[in-house]
């Protein structure tokens, strides 16, 4: 209880690892714990990582009292189920800290006692779907990117399980773990890792009569997530865990954005009685920016309810800032209107007559004229925008910065020598003792000041040394050669005692009976394989559909539920204010003539995307 209670007061900022690379990054921007896929088996196909990777990122983060989640969050075939259990029980022996699952039927096996965190992926929606994932033992619910203020604090008062929420990145437009689309497109499962983005596509909307009401328009695409000015309401929400989507991010785009909330976070822990999830801080030799890295604009989404059109619907790429209009252009340089400085090697784009994005780089700079590597297209009144920094990432990408731990020592005297302590911010004293023949200084101050000088080098370790006291009754002459041997000895017992001391938590899957909220389960249930089936039969499901990807016929069926709303972006629903009526049912009409049946529950305010029989 007393744990469960130290954890409520404290906050978690989660980063994405790609690789080993990007994970050892994020920690050392202030990541209180970094998620990675594995091998396989990962809802991020192309993001898997060996086992000996792992392992090295679990050591390093664990230094820092670091926490490394792997995901595990694919579903499965019944042929799988027995590699993923080989594949968890070597996770366990090499020490992560929390496995993210979306396949129940992982439950109804025997696993090692990892913590279980439910991947956003199992439709963590509701209060009674979380109050289930809490009764039969999970950790932590990874909730939908849908949910608003009030629904999230609705789920923490009525349940004390852990809650996980994304802050920043992008966002998939259906519901997680809810949509088809790719694989009824095209046979690659979202739920299996493979999405293949169609929601990123070029799309025309037809109403009933055919007529294009938006034609050419990337109109299930939507902007990126950013709460950085939200944090305080999330942590009043109840939120402890603070998540940042992209396993498939380089490291200039982890370390950035990383630190830019690891600012955000600690002003709000300076506030309040809270503190950090690890240990350690983290000094950076740059000033982060989200807007400098790849994003596609940014939205709260749904958090303050809907209040703002969200759609990134002239492109799913990244524009960037906006730099200013071209006021001259003569088919070989051009001159922008405007007070930021360019920078040869920076990235330029621009919307053509046609609206389509295109772009280029800057070969020279002559204060606000430009020569680009590609002029065609840029005249008179476009708007420029620059969608790659040199400068910034450049500085980003050979950055140093480091994480320390802070330390105080004492050198006291001792029958026979001297006995040196050193305690961590964490509580930690290791204490080493060195016996020697003890020789008063000839000049004490001098003396003194090296001793404080040569045990405060703390370089190579992951120490930094907050001041030296020396409790001693008289100055005592020690060569530099044992102040570095003593100061070298403490600190290795310190790294171990650390070791020893680092919190570690373990769960159980609780076998029971507790009822889940549905009595039955069609294809969006994600039932694949007889392990998933048995779970959710145990806990009073009587009617089961199997899967998706069992191979069943999508067409005429729902393959998205979103709470986006394509007559909300466009300015066309009445029921916030639009007086324009539209002749439905609308459709969506892709580049290889698939059709996508729009349907509208206004009610509940959500959308529904069926695929044409």
């Amino acid at each position: 209880m007393e744990r469960e209670k130290s954890a409520m007061n404290k906050l978690e900022l989660l980063a994405p690892a790609k690789d080993k690379e990007c994970g050892i990054a994020a920690i050392d921007c202030g990541a209180d714990a970094v998620y990675i896929g594995a091998s396989k088996f990962g809802a991020r196909e192309n993001a898997g990582n060996d086992l000996e990777d792992i392992a090295e990122l679990v050591e390093y983060a664990h230094k820092y009292w670091a926490k490394v989640y792997v995901t595990v969050n694919t579903l499965l075939y019944n042929s799988e189920i027995p590699a993923a259990l080989d594949l968890i029980s070597k996770l366990h022996e090499i020490k992560i800290d929390g496995l993210v699952i979306q396949d129940t039927g992982l439950l109804e096996c025997d696993l090692p006692p990892i913590p279980i965190i439910a991947s956003t992926q199992m439709h963590n929606n509701t209060p009674e779907r979380i109050k289930f994932l809490e009764r039969v033992g999970i950790k932590r619910a990874i909730l939908a990117r849908e949910l608003t203020l009030p629904e999230i604090k609705a789920i923490r008062k009525q349940t004390s399980i852990e809650l996980e929420f994304f802050i920043h990145g992008a966002i998939c437009v259906c519901y997680s773990g809810q949509c088809y689309l790719s694989y009824a497109l095209g046979g690659r499962s979202g739920n299996r890792g493979q999405c293949a983005q169609p929601c990123r596509k070029l799309y025309d909307l037809l109403d009933a009569e055919g007529r294009i009401v938006a034609g050419k328009r990337h109109l299930l695409s939507i902007q990126d997530l950013n709460l950085s000015s939200h944090i305080s309401d999330l942590v009043d929400a109840g939120i402890r865990s603070f998540k940042i989507e992209g396993r498939l991010k380089d490291r200039s785009y982890v370390s950035n954005i990383v630190a830019f909330y690891r600012e955000k976070i600690d002003d709000v822990l300076a506030s309040r009685k809270l503190s950090k999830a690890s240990s350690g801080t983290s000094i950076s030799d740059f000033v982060p920016d989200p807007n400098k890295t790849f994003n596609r604009g940014y939205t709260t989404y749904f958090l303050n309810g809907r209040n703002e059109k969200i759609g990134s619907t002239k492109t799913p790429k990244m524009v960037g800032e906006p730099i200013g209009k071209v006021s001259f252009a003569d088919g070989r340089c051009a001159s922008i209107d405007t007070s930021i400085a360019l920078h040869p090697g920076d990235g330029i784009c621009y919307f053509n007559s046609n609206g389509e994005l295109k772009g280029t780089v800057i070969n020279a700079v002559n204060g606000t004229v430009i020569t680009p590597d590609k002029i065609q297209g840029i005249r008179p009144g476009v708007m420029i925008y620059r969608n790659h920094d040199h400068e910034f990432l450049a500085n980003l990408a050979k950055t140093r910065t480091c994480r320390t731990i802070s330390i105080s020592m004492k050198l006291s005297d001792i029958d026979g020598g001297f006995a040196l302590t050193a305690k961590d911010e964490d509580g930690n004293v290791a204490e080493i003792t060195h016996l020697c023949e003890k020789v008063k200084a000839e000049k004490p101050d001098q003396a003194l000041e090296n001793i404080r000088k040569q045990l405060a080098k703390t370089g190579g370790s992951i120490f930094e040394c907050s001041g030296v006291r020396i409790e001693t009754r008289e100055a005592p002459f020690m060569p530099m050669s044992v102040l570095n041997s003593i100061r070298r000895e403490v600190l290795e017992k310190l790294v171990i005692l650390r070791d020893q001391s680092r919190p570690i938590d373990e769960a159980s899957i609780v076998k029971n009976n507790f009822p889940f909220p549905e009595k039955q389960l069609y294809y969006r249930g994600n039932v694949l394989n007889d392990m998933a089936e048995e779970f959710y039969k145990r806990h009073g499901v009587e009617s089961i559909e199997r899967g998706a990807e069992s191979g069943l016929n999508l067409r005429g069926r729902k393959v998205m539920t979103t709470r986006y709303c394509i007559k909300h972006q466009l300015g066309l629903c009445t029921k916030h204010g639009s007086s324009s009526r539209i002749a439905e049912p609308l459709t969506l009409i892709d580049e290889e003539r698939n059709r996508l049946e729009l349907r509208f529950d206004c009610a509940r305010c959500e959308m529904e995307v069926y695929l044409s029989k």
